[in-house]
């Protein structure tokens, strides 16, 4: 059964609405939630709470100029650089100007990050940063340790309900005016949504990895909030640059174990199955060049037969269990030693620069609903998100969200909750259809992957939209959606950019370095427009 794993006051028979819901229990949600005490906020997850966030998963930390000598203008200029010309300056700039703060705010949480002897906090450095300026959290558990101390400043929280076992499945809309959320207890078979009513909504349901084969992301990252948006009439952007994380460690699990990008940050190198190191002939930068040239070089070099493996043996050596306890930990369970041995990777998808689209306070286009974290789309990664900026820009963008809301909405004198079940449906096929939804990741990291190109992305168009069309499952329809129109947008970009590659147009427009925006509206557009690439059995299909 779905369960509360706090509740100040019993919810309300008979009406009531809630001040603020948000949806998703990650990093952007939960640092949200505290940041709006004491208003009453309801934290609707699917998972147990910390439990399904990519947040958890985050190995490297949070990028911040905190070091002596490191600047918010050199963390701005780094994230424009790997950007790949359409990040959003202005969003930029403030989020690198508000991170130190953002860190100091993390360390009155509880939050451990590394320090030096004389109190200072220590700084790492990874691929296409021009400083030392990743705080961590004994090495490799910044992800993990952040959101531990996070949950206990929740459980301390009164103003703060948490829902278990409830899975996002619309938004309750009155025109333009969100007006809640519809959601459905994950366990048993449920023939009842349940609706949340909500002054206010922010969107923190993650990303969209797993709707890849061969992803870093748990399950529940199958781009649910960003259908939910769509379907209530919300402006997307950017939703073709998906960021594919070079090293995931290959060894057959799913969600695939990830090797940390600050492996290579400490001088870690990457070689063929024949020990030769080859990242110098695809960048000058080698193994710290931009993320999406590091995937596209590992996935060549797979592709040819030669095996792509991470070489930390001189550069970590004897102190690895130490130094990346994750890491080694993964290893070792999957019968790797990486102080003697090679570690196989390959890309994963890894990270979506795209989302609802958001301004500066993390509104969308929809009056009531605020999005943060990976289902937005601020800009501030623009192509390509720069290593560790991703914890950045939830924890700043949640901010903001929390103060738009204080400053919009009157306070409420007390902390008053309700739930409102809508008539009972016909019965659903609740468990997963396994199937169909495997068929998904397969066609998204065949045709939507690292490497793209018309035909593919039009024949996954059609094939998504048919397995949209088949399924009952509302789970399985928002999944779908969010893959089709990710390959529209794809599909729409007739250039490579960033962590989008067409391999029918494999070099950069100029004309086109500026960001994308797509609808349902525009689905339904690009969908007949790219059938004209299919043969005409597949087209009428």
């Amino acid at each position: 059964m779905a369960r509360e794993i706090q509740e100040v006051h019993p919810p309300r028979s008979g009406g009531g609405i809630d001040d603020v819901v948000i949806l998703g229990g990650g990093l952007a949600g939960i640092f949200c939630a505290l940041k709006l005490a004491p208003r009453p906020v309801t934290i609707l997850t699917a998972a147990p709470i910390g439990e399904g966030a990519s947040s958890a998963w985050a190995q490297g930390g949070m990028a911040a100029a905190v070091a002596e000598g490191d600047t918010p203008d050199k963390h701005l200029a780094d994230t424009l650089a790997a950007g790949a010309g359409i990040v959003d300056r202005k969003i930029a700039a403030l989020m690198t100007r508000e991170a130190r703060a953002r860190v100091e705010d993390l360390l009155a949480y509880g939050v451990p990050f590394d320090k030096d002897v004389q109190g200072r906090l220590t700084v790492g450095r990874e691929a296409a940063h021009s400083e030392r300026r990743i705080v961590h959290v004994r090495g490799d558990m910044a992800g993990r340790e952040i959101m531990a101390a996070l949950i206990a400043e929740v459980r301390r929280t009164p103003s703060i309900r948490v829902m278990e076992g409830y899975v996002g499945e619309g938004i309750a809309m009155d025109g333009r005016q969100v007006q809640g959320v519809v959601a459905r207890p994950s366990a048993g078979k449920a023939l009842t949504t349940v609706l949340f009513p909500a002054h206010a909504v922010v969107l923190a349901s993650g990303g969209i990895g797993h709707l890849y084969a061969v992803t870093t992301n748990p399950k529940e990252a199958n781009g649910h909030g960003l259908a939910m948006a769509a379907r209530a009439g919300a402006i997307l952007a950017d939703l073709e640059f998906v960021q594919f994380h070079p090293t995931a460690i290959d060894v057959g699990r799913d969600p695939a174990p990830l090797a940390t990008e600050a492996l290579r940050g400490d001088g870690a190198i990457l070689v063929d199955r024949t020990g030769e190191r080859f990242m110098p002939r695809y960048h000058p930068d080698g193994e710290l060049a931009p993320r999406d040239i590091v995937a596209r070089a590992i996935h060549a070099e797979r592709a040819a037969g030669r095996g792509a493996f991470l070489d930390c043996r001189a550069a970590i050596g004897a102190g690895f269990a130490d130094r990346y306890p994750t890491v080694y930990a993964t290893c070792v369970s999957a019968g790797i030693d990486p102080v003697t041995q090679l570690i196989p990777v390959a890309p994963a998808a890894h990270y979506h620069m795209g989302g609802v689209l958001t301004d500066a306070n993390g509104r969308t286009s929809l009056d009531g609903l605020w999005a943060a974290g990976e289902v937005a789309s601020t800009g501030a990664h623009g192509a390509n998100r720069l290593a560790s900026n991703s914890l950045l820009e939830a924890v700043v963008f949640a901010a903001r969200i929390a103060e738009d809301i204080q400053g919009l909405l009157p306070s409420p004198k007390v902390a008053s909750w309700s739930i409102r079940r809508t008539e009972e449906e016909p019965e659903l096929p609740w468990s997963q259809d396994t199937r169909a939804f495997e068929r998904v990741r397969q066609i998204m990291a065949t045709e939507v992957g690292v490497i793209r190109e018309a035909h593919g992305l039009s024949a996954a168009i059609a094939e998504l939209e048919r397995i949209e069309r088949a399924t009952t499952v509302p789970w399985l329809k928002n999944a779908v959606l969010t893959a089709r129109l990710v390959a529209a947008a794809a599909w729409a970009r007739k250039e490579s950019r960033g962590g989008h590659y067409r391999s029918d147009f494999p070099d950069p427009v100029p004309a086109l370095a500026r960001r994308s925006f797509t609808t349902l509206a525009d689905l339904k557009r690009i969908g007949e427009e790219s059938r004209r690439d299919l043969l005409p059995e597949a087209a009428s299909a």
